[in-house]
């Protein structure tokens, strides 16, 4: 049996979500070896408030687990991906449009779906019927009907006549499925029971139990009828001793229990227990769950039920109360702690990482190397090409995504030059870890890398691998560092930063605000609704506003991509050689994502921000505010971005077509300074 190696956690259900919790809380009981956590999505519903979130009575917030913001506190990396198959032979896990990850441990914690059927929209996954509740009309009057009269269909459609009081709904049941007492329940709600007859055509919400992921078959391992992974008592997979699973996508063979929330929690802690010991090479422990556990079962008027096994007692509203205490209390444990929040802010990453502004100027000045600064060197000897070079310390634990989101920030330096990228070299410095893990951290970097290139038809021609000699961060894939020469062709003459004129217009191509959403992530204060819309943006290249800008090109005099130096410190670099010109700003067009000036609001900022400040000079210059200049919109003027937005300086007609079509946004003009 393996000891040491990876060991890597597929998905995001409630047992692993315990599991990163108890990591967190006490570091001494993770595993020593390179831990990675991948799911769909960076944050998990807890299933116990769901009904509640139907209804109406939570936000969706209240009830999500932020996984990216556990993985970071357990020491964790965190991978967002679509899980697709498993090669138990190869011991990689297949994921969509990205390279397999190599583990030599592995646990499932991947929930379940909901089986599959041509009559309505499944409950599982919930994402997508929790989308399909919210498209709906509440005063359609055409019913909507929920198939499965279980524990979960019964709340779920109790649930949405607190949410809809008038529109009608239906419950589907089996020949004498619900007592009286439930009946009389429902028929208080005006929910009409009825049987299956197969003749509704309307929307319909299956609640008909669930089974375990599609591909789950496909992989050779041992699967119950349901398509649940069967383990032992120490939640091993049968005939896979390093190979774990638990929750609903898993059943012990000798200790069958039903999937439900209740038990994904219960399993926890032994999941916990015995991956620790399984890592270490000590004896793992059997867990033998109890017959039966206490389910509460919430209804519409702030009642519940509770049972246990056959035996049910309510509708209460003590119970609901109850209920209600629990389910705040177990999300209240994923917080991040206050202590935490208010301690002094670690260093930024990414292109927050760059020298300030102010050393940089002065050793160009000193070797003799100062002069008016562009995004890209202009080849006297071949006028066609230009060169760049970028990169920065890893921004997230993902090497696949560094990898990508480093290549897009370096190569929008040529964007920001109408130049079009040919070719890159990547030097890339790996942690000190073993071979194995350097192996794969180089592997998912440079596939991240291809991923930008491959979409250009650029192609990666060479380049060079270093090991730091600092101590290896956890997890170690922050410890990756990857610097890009970038290669490009201009077939006319290259935007510049200095070509801005009197009449000019300026254009952004993207929101602001990635720096302070970062910073706050860094010590939880970032939501994670929030950060992933920054996120989904910045992994979109921008190259294709090249083929956009192209019919413009001749009227678009200048042009940068706004990076570690914020709006203000490249909008200064714009105006160095230019005193003839002042920029007149419209505040409130700037724009920024979601999050970012709540967060400015609460005195968060990224750790290059105060150095960055030095830019407000140019306010009492050639800068000027039209409208009121809140502390949070000056604070988002110096926030350094990565993979940022470009920001050209074109004629008013040009700017015309280009906000018509989008995504550009008009947030100033240049106007001649005696004006």
């Amino acid at each position: 049996m393996t000891v040491g190696g990876t060991l890597l956690l597929a998905g995001g259900g409630h047992s692993h979500s315990l599991l990163l919790k108890r990591w967190a809380m006490r570091p001494e009981r993770r595993p020593q070896q390179s831990i990675t956590l991948i799911n769909r999505s960076s944050t998990a519903l807890y299933s116990g408030m769901v009904p509640g979130l139907i209804a109406g009575i939570y936000q969706q917030d209240e009830l999500s687990i932020d996984l990216r913001q556990l993985c970071d506190r357990a020491g964790v990396a965190f991978v967002e991906a679509e899980i697709t198959g498993l090669d138990i032979e190869q011991n990689c896990l297949h994921l969509r449009d990205r390279p397999a990850l190599h583990f030599d441990w592995l646990s499932l914690d991947l929930g379940a779906v909901s089986r599959p059927s041509s009559r309505g929209i499944p409950i599982k996954p919930l994402e997508a019927a929790l989308a399909f509740l919210e498209s709906e009309d509440p005063s359609d009057p055409q019913p909507l009907r929920v198939i499965g009269a279980g524990a979960a269909g019964l709340e779920v459609v109790l649930a949405l006549r607190r949410r809809w009081p008038r529109r009608a709904l239906q419950l589907q049941q089996r020949k004498g499925q619900l007592d009286s007492a439930i009946q009389k329940v429902l028929q208080r709600a005006r929910i009409t029971l009825i049987e299956d007859n197969g003749d509704h055509t309307g929307p319909s919400l299956l609640c008909t139990g669930s089974q375990g992921a599609a591909w789950l078959s496909t992989t050779g391992l041992p699967l119950d009828p349901d398509g649940r992974v069967r383990t032992d008592r120490h939640l091993r997979v049968e005939g896979h001793p390093c190979l774990f699973a638990s929750g609903d996508c898993a059943v012990i063979s000798a200790s069958p229990r039903p999937a439900s929330g209740v038990w994904a929690v219960r399993a926890g802690r032994p999941l916990a227990t015995n991956l620790e010991a399984a890592c270490q090479g000590t004896p793992l422990r059997p867990w033998h769950p109890q017959q039966q556990a206490l389910q509460l079962i919430g209804s519409y008027r702030e009642a519940a039920w509770a049972r246990w096994g056959r035996w049910r007692v309510g509708p209460s509203p003590l119970l609901w109360h109850l209920k209600q205490r629990i389910d705040r209390a177990f999300m209240a444990g994923f917080r991040h702690p206050a202590a935490m929040t208010d301690a002094a802010p670690m260093a930024c990453r990414g292109c927050a990482a760059k020298l300030p502004a102010q050393p940089l100027a002065a050793a160009l000045e000193q070797v003799g190397l100062g002069g008016q600064p562009e995004d890209a060197a202009h080849l006297d000897e071949h006028p066609g090409l230009l060169q760049s070079m970028d990169g920065f310390p890893a921004l997230m634990s993902d090497p696949w995504l560094n990898g990508r989101l480093t290549a897009l920030h370096a190569c929008s330096d040529l964007w920001a030059c109408g130049a079009t990228v040919s070719s890159t070299m990547a030097t890339i410095t790996l942690p000190m870890v073993s071979a194995s893990e350097q192996q794969e951290l180089l592997a998912q970097t440079l596939g991240g890398i291809r991923s930008v290139l491959d979409e250009q038809g650029a192609e990666l021609i060479g380049g060079h691998t270093m090991e730091s000699r600092s101590a290896s961060p956890v997890p170690a894939s922050l410890g990756v560092q990857v610097a890009l020469t970038v290669n490009g062709n201009s077939t006319e003459s290259p935007w510049l930063k200095s070509g801005l004129r009197a009449g000019d217009a300026l254009l952004i191509s993207r929101p602001l605000g990635t720096g302070v959403l970062f910073a706050g992530a860094m010590s939880g204060a970032t939501k994670a609704a929030d950060l992933d819309t920054a996120i989904k943006s910045m992994v979109t290249s921008q190259h294709k506003l090249l083929k956009q800008l192209q019919p413009v090109r001749g009227d678009i005099h200048a042009c940068t991509d706004i990076t570690g130096f914020g709006l203000l410190g490249h909008l200064g670099e714009m105006l160095q050689n230019s005193p003839g010109l002042t920029i007149e700003l419209e505040g409130s067009a700037i724009p920024a994502y979601p999050g970012a000036l709540e967060l400015f609001e609460r005195g968060i900022s990224s750790t290059l921000a105060p150095s960055n400040r030095a830019a407000w000079r140019w306010l009492e210059g050639p800068v000027q505010l039209r409208d009121h200049a809140s502390p949070a919109l000056l604070e988002l003027l110096v926030d350094p971005q990565t993979c940022g937005p470009l920001l050209l300086a074109c004629t008013s007609e040009a700017a015309a077509q280009l906000t018509r079509d989008g995504p550009w946004l008009e947030i100033g003009n240049a106007t001649a300074a005696h004006d």
